[in-house]
This record gives C-alpha cells, structure tokens and sequence, in this order.
C-alpha cells in the first residue's frame, strides 16, 4: 500500500492529548503471519485540552472489533488511524485486531527477526500494534499477557505470572507506547544481579539465541558498571526489579531503552575476544549506558512531543560521554567525540539536511534521529554544564528529577530547571537550541603594555529556512602559554555573547601564545590564522590535551591542503613534531594514536571547498596516500620499537590500558607495512589471538595489495557468524582502492551472504561504499548509481534503512558539475521512484531542494 502523501507536522501546532490513559492491558496471541493483539484501555477526558475529538492511531492493522464499556462499536476507519464517538467520561475502550508479524519487513513494530518476535516502537511502530494515541505526552501503566508456544516471553516491567504457553508482565510506571516492548522466542539468559544503593536486589539477564551466550560477559559487565556510576554521578537509583536486554540479529538502529526490557543490535551487545575489536567493545560499553542512562532521561522524564526529541537524546549522550570518560581517557574520549561530531554533524549543518537541534517542522520524525538531535545536541548540554559550573549542574539536574519525574517535557522546562538553580538568564542560550548550522567564530589579538586582547567576532552562515542568525552564548575556554612552554593563564572560560567581543589579559610578562577552545568548548569552527610555528609550539607543548591534538592535527591538514593545491612536499616540522610526541612515554599510548591520525578525505573536501576551491577526491585520495608514505618513510627508525613496546602480555582485556596500547600498536604496523610489503602484518594475523590485532593485519595486507589467502582464510573461519561476517563485507570495500572500490561492493552484493534485508549486513556493503570518499565519488558517478540502485530497491522494504543511506548524498553540491550532475540524477531517479516512502521522499526532496 503507498504511503499516504506526506503531510508537515510543526511544532507551533502542537495540542495537548483530548484524552489521557488511566491503564492499559494488552493480551498477544502470537503467530507469524496472524497475531491477535487485544487491548483494554482505560481513557478519560483531558481537563487541559479543549477538544473532544477521539482519534487512535493505528497502521497496517486488520479490525476485528471494538467495543466502549462492554458495547460494541463501529469507529470510522482510516489508512492512519481510527475515530470514533466516546462518553464525555471516563470509559474502557477494548479493541481486537490482526497482524502480521512475519511480513513486517520495515522492522518496526512487532516484526519477527530470524524466528524471534520483537518490537521496535520508537518513535511512531506502536501504532503498527494497535489501535492507541501514539504521541509520547500520553503516558500511563501496562499490563501485558503473551500467549505463544516460544520458551521465553518477554514484556516491560515486573514478571506477575507464567505458565505453559503464556507470560504476564507489570510495568507500574506510566511510559508513552514508544517504550513498549514484547520479545519471544528461543532464547537463553545470561544472568547476575545488581544491589542499589538502597539494598534492593535487582535480577539481570542479557537475553540471547544458543549459542551466543559465550558473548554475554562484557555486556552485563557494562551494565552494572553503568548503574553504580548512574547512582554515583546522579544519584539515579534503577526502580524495577528486574532488567533485561535481549540481542536481535534484525534491528535498524543501535539499541532500544523500552523500560525494564532494552532491544539491543546484536551488534551493540554481544563480544567475545576472537570476535569483535576494542572498538567493538568500547562502542558496547557506550551504548549500553546509553540506553540504561535513558531510564531517568528518557523515561521517567519523557518528550512531550517528537520536537523535543533533543530533551532525552542530546542530554543521554552527554551522559554516556561523561560515563566512557570516566571508564576511560577522558582526553582521548574528547578528541573522539570531536572527530565524530566533524564527520558527520557539521557536514549536516553544511548541507540541504541542514536543521535545529530541536526542529520546527519535519514530515517523517524517523528521519530527525541524526548527528545534530544527537552529537549536536550533547554538546549544548556540555556547554550548558561550562556555564554554570559542575555544582550548578548537579543542582539543576536534581530540581530536574525533582520537579519532572513522571512528565513529558520540554526544552523550556529544561532550561527553566537552570533558570531556577543557577539565577541565570538562559533565553540567548536557548538559541542553539532553534538555530540551525555551525557557527564561525574568528579571532583577532593584540599586545601592548602587558596586557593582551583577544577579540572573537562570531558568525552563522545561511541555512535551508534561515538566512539570518543572531548571536549565540558561546563558552570559549582560553588558557595562555609564555614563550618558553609555561602555562602563565591557566584556562578561563570566556562568554561570547556578542557579534564581536574583546577580552583582555592583564600584567603579562611578554606576548603569550594563546590556546583557544580548549576542550572543544563549544561546537563552532574556530577561525585564526595561527602560524605554522606556533601550532608546532602547541603540538609540543600545550598543556590542553584536545588542544595538542588540535594544533597536530590542524599541520597535517594544513600540508596536505598544500600538497593538494601547490604539490607542496609534507610538512617536515610537523613530521619531527609527531615523531617526538611518539617517543614520548608519559603520553596515553591510545592519545599518540589519536595524533597519528589524519583528517578525513571527506573532511579535506570540506575544508577546500570553505576555501573557495571545488575539492577533488582523487587527487585528496592522492595527498592523503601520500602524506602516509611520507609518515612511514620519517618514522622507520622508530615504528618496529614502539610496536615491539606496545605488545600486550598476559590475557586479553578490552579495557583502556591494554585497548591503546593495540591502537598504537597496530597504527606503527600500518607504516611499516608500507615498506615492508605486509610482511609484519602477515606474521601478525598468523599469530593474533584476539579480533583486534586480525582485523588490522587482514587491513594491512589488503592495503598492499596482498591478504587474498588470509581473506579467504577468515572468511572459511567465521562464515557462520553473522557479526563478524559484516566484518569482512565492509574491509574489502573500505580498503580496496578508488576505481575499484563500485565493483568490489557489487561483486559482494552477489555473495550468497549478502542478505539486504538485515540493516547490518547492507550498512556493511553500502555504508562501507558511502565511506569511500575518492571510491563513492568516483567521476563517472558509477558509486551514486549502484547506491541509488540499491537504495530503490530497499526502499518499500525497509524505508527507516534507506533514507538514512541517502545521507551519503549530502554533500553532493561542493563537487565539480560532472559529479554533482551524476548525484543529481541519482537522487531524481530515487525521487522518481513510484510509490517512494514517506522517509525518503523526504530526504530526497530536501537535498534536491
């Protein structure tokens, strides 16, 4: 059936509910292609809300029937929902309907993944279940029956009883149907418990298929971790008494925080040593919080409508950084976040997708789970934090919890919570909350009788729907060095609240070199017009961790733009520079393997088209393979000594220690192998005993143009393991080179294991291709059409998946014409497809603009 026509939704329009939900009983008799779901619901009138319109969404759902308090009734039927005559009183409204969980190849709603019965509600599957007010300001308890021949029957909250064939679960905690969640299936439990802080015993189980269950431990590990630092950062106490997260092999995000009963992507959840890398398992770690941190941030406090999406996501993520910063570097965890943030936030705000961390308006809610509501929207929490200070945030988020537990709120309660703890006036601030783009703030200095200015003028450029901008409340944490390396201002937070604004030092000995934005203090683009020798003096001295970085990092961009535009030779001084920062000890092996990572191809392209060029890929491509080269040559002498120093001994752990000592490790191996034709790197996968150290010699080898056997050797291996299969699909893209790398991604999409309609097998295949940047650009635009072909296809089967890949097209405007002709035929071709999703027509339609 075709979409219904999209229709825009803005915040501006939002109405309270007509009618509340007291409680709600919900009975499945479950079967693949025929589940009857029977709900009972208890309604009453919105004394806030002027209307008494009765409206239940509902899609995809076959009626049986419905009935108001025992009498059977006749509600007007629609493709979105249903409308019908109740009492101007409280009332029970029972309903029955059909569907089909074996079909539901969109994954959202009750859907079967692999023989395994799971939902996927957030934001708008509920209504794919039954008929219900599916907007998240209505809250209210559940009570759920499961009938069904699976052995293990799961639901939200408190189990209250089980028998042969069926299960009931309790949640007393009023949540919007978005965090509902059933699962059944075949399933084993991998268990322990978790003593609060008040001395309540709750049960842990982490829910996965036999066979799997050899992959639990670091998982539960995460999750008791995550609740004793909830309890002692925020004094976030878990209010169930049991928790459960089950792994599910077909999930189009990463996990799911549905109260009591998380969803995890088998992706996000299972680890084991031989098969999954450090990332693997610091990413597990990550998400893991992510979603437990989501039971105050999310849950007990929820999002009155799907605008404020920025009011659970943004301030989760911010916790879940903080939480991995802990467990961890906090430095490098920075620096990562950053990285992060730069690939794929500010290219949004570049760009036609370009939008306000809280939106005013969207057509599909499923395509504003992006970088700006997530990434963009922690780092406004992290300024926020900047301003008021660590005690005024500890106070703001207890009157938070306080005031709002059990609500669905705003980004205006959010904020007034720090109005009332902190005295101070936050309506500037609230602006980054509704202006959309990155801003530009640029730096002038002067020095003169000891005293030294700095003058910040800060600027937005134009965006889809807001060509002018005002000036934001931006925190920039400034310290200054002396010549010789001492630190004679040690950091200051500054508040830009101005279009241009000056701020002095006084009683200084001789001109300090500055160190600005220390800590990424605010997501902006900092423009100042450092000289080479000063960064360098940075790089060696700073005493910012971030700022060290930055100032390597700025080098390294900064030669291969020369070497992009002038065929400039590399930067011998930031060459030195890096070595000395190599053999220098006291620095976190995992933060010296932050520096020797260069800035992306895609960043590059960025950086040349701000500076009025049309960036090239092939010849980025070229500049980077290049300055690699270089690298290797410049660091022979030191590379085989520090990868022999960073060899791990004893077993293997993931933890921050053991995990940046493989990271250094296998980045020396990436030089030598190129000079060593993958000698190295073949004894290395020959005698690694964990996924890490593979991985990165399988890498290695394929870069040389060697590791034919080992791939084939690694594929007899772990050809029955879908998450390390994803593996292997994605390497050979993301290492084949440019003008393969189209047919390297259409020659896998032929392998019987490519299996399209698992999210997690095509972004292995399409998403490694999207990354490609000289390979996706290619200039006979052959990248954008196997995408589009691709995406086309996907589309009517899982159109959540599809319009997130079209983000690939993006940036398809700051290519040349040949290129940016090839994008646009691909996106109309997409745009031209008949019957095409709500969710992409939308994305199309914007990029296209």
């Amino acid at each position: 059936m075709k979409d219904a026509a999209p229709q825009t939704v803005y915040l501006k329009d939002y109405a309270p509910p007509a009618y509340l939900v007291d409680e709600v009983h919900l009975t499945f008799r479950l079967a693949p292609t025929a589940t009857r779901v029977l709900s009972r619901i208890r309604f009453r009138p919105n004394p806030e809300s002027s209307s008494r319109d009765f409206f239940l969404h509902g899609e995809s759902l076959t009626p049986i029937r419905a009935a108001i308090d025992g009498q059977e009734v006749r509600p007007d039927i629609t493709e979105a929902g249903l409308t019908c005559a109740v009492p101007d009183a409280p009332f029970t409204w029972e309903a029955e309907v059909e569907i089909s969980p074996e079909t539901n190849t969109a994954l959202e709603g009750l859907y079967m993944s692999r023989g395994m019965y799971c939902t996927q509600c957030e934001a708008e599957g509920f209504r794919k279940i039954t008929w219900y007010p599916d907007r998240p300001d209505v809250m209210a308890p559940f009570t759920v029956r499961i009938e069904g021949d699976a052995p293990v029957l799961l639901s939200n909250g408190n189990p209250v009883g089980v028998g042969e064939g069926w299960a009931e679960w309790h949640d007393p905690w009023p949540k919007p149907a978005y965090l509902f969640a059933l699962v059944a299936g075949d399933l084993v439990a991998h268990r322990d418990s978790f003593v609060t802080r008040s001395g309540k015993t709750v049960d842990l189980a982490l829910w996965v298929r036999p066979g799997d269950e050899g992959k639990c431990a670091w998982g539960m590990e995460a999750l008791k971790a995550s609740m004793r630092w909830d309890e002692a950062r925020y004094g976030r106490e878990y209010d169930l008494d049991v928790f459960n997260i089950v792994a599910v092999d077909d999930f189009n995000m990463g996990a799911m925080e549905n109260k009591g009963l998380n969803i995890f992507n088998s992706a996000a959840v299972l680890a084991s040593p031989d098969t999954a890398t450090d990332a693997n398992f610091e990413r597990i770690e990550s998400i893991i919080a992510h979603e437990y941190f989501h039971n105050w941030t999310g849950n007990r406090i929820t999002c009155r409508d799907w605008f404020q999406l920025c009011l659970k996501e943004g301030l989760t993520v911010f916790r879940d950084q903080e939480f991995t910063s802990d467990m961890r570097s906090a430095a490098v965890k920075r620096i990562e976040d950053v990285r992060m943030l730069r690939a794929r936030q500010f290219p949004e705000d570049q760009g036609p997708l370009a939008h306000p961390v809280r939106p005013e308006s969207y057509q599909e809610i499923n395509n504003f789970y992006t970088a700006t509501v997530y990434e963009k929207g922690a780092e406004v929490i992290g300024m926020l934090k900047r301003l008021v200070g660590d005690a005024g945030y500890s106070k703001a988020l207890d009157l938070y919890f306080d005031r709002h537990d059990g609500q669905a709120c705003t980004i205006e309660d959010w904020l007034k919570v720090f109005e009332d703890a902190t005295g101070r006036d936050l309506s500037q601030f609230k602006l980054w909350y509704s202006q959309a783009g990155t801003p530009r703030v640029s730096v002038e200095e002067s020095f003169e009788g000891g005293t030294y200015t700095l003058t910040f003028t800060q600027h937005t450029p134009p965006t889809p729907g807001q060509e002018e901008k005002r000036p934001l409340v931006v925190p920039i944490a400034v310290g200054l060095l002396s010549p010789n390396g001492d630190e004679v201002v040690p950091t200051r937070m500054l508040e830009l609240t101005e279009a241009r604004q000056s701020f002095a030092f006084e009683g200084l000995a001789s001109k300090p070199v500055p160190s600005i934005l220390r800590d990424f203090s605010a997501p902006v683009v900092l423009e100042r017009a450092a000289s080479r020798a000063e960064r360098a003096f940075l790089m060696a001295h700073d005493t910012d961790p971030f700022n060290r970085w930055e100032a390597a990092r700025s080098l390294a961009r900064d030669s291969l733009i020369a070497t992009i535009r002038e065929g400039a030779a590399p930067d011998a001084d930031w060459l030195e520079g890096l070595a000395a920062m190599l053999r220098d000890d006291t620095l976190d092996p995992a933060f010296r393997a932050q520096v020797l990572a260069l800035p992306t191809q895609s960043e590059l392209a960025q950086a040349l088209a701000d500076r009025g060029q049309t960036p090239d890929p092939d010849a980025i491509h070229g500049a980077v393979e290049g300055l690699k080269d270089a690298m290797a040559r410049h660091l022979s002498d030191l590379a085989p000594g520090l990868y022999d120093a960073m060899r791990v001994t004893g077993p293997y752990a993931p933890d921050a220690e053991q995990s940046g000592k493989r990271a250094l490790g296998n980045a020396m191996l990436g030089l030598i192998s190129r000079r060593d034709a993958g000698a190295l790197a073949a004894r290395q996968y020959a005698e690694a005993d964990n996924m890490t150290l593979a991985l990165a010699a399988l890498a290695c080898l394929l870069r040389v143009g060697k590791g034919s056997a080992e791939l084939a050797a690694f594929h007899e291996r772990w050809k029955d393991d879908r998450l390390v299969m994803d593996k292997w699909f994605a390497l050979q893209i993301a290492e084949a080179k440019p003008e393969s790398a189209v047919e390297t991604a259409a020659r896998l999409t032929e392998h019987p294991a490519f299996d399209w309609k698992n999210p997690n097998r095509f972004r292995a295949v399409m998403g490694a291709l999207a990354g490609h940047h000289a390979g996706f650009h290619r200039a006979d635009g052959a990248g954008y059409a196997l995408l589009a072909d691709w995406l086309i296809r996907l589309d009517p089967v899982n159109p959540q998946t599809a319009a997130r890949m079209m983000t690939a097209f993006q940036t398809w405007r700051r290519y040349d014409a040949g290129r940016q002709a090839h994008a646009k035929a691909a996106l109309e071709r997409i745009a031209a497809t008949p019957d095409l999703s709500r969710d992409g027509a939308e994305m199309v339609g914007r990029m296209l603009g």
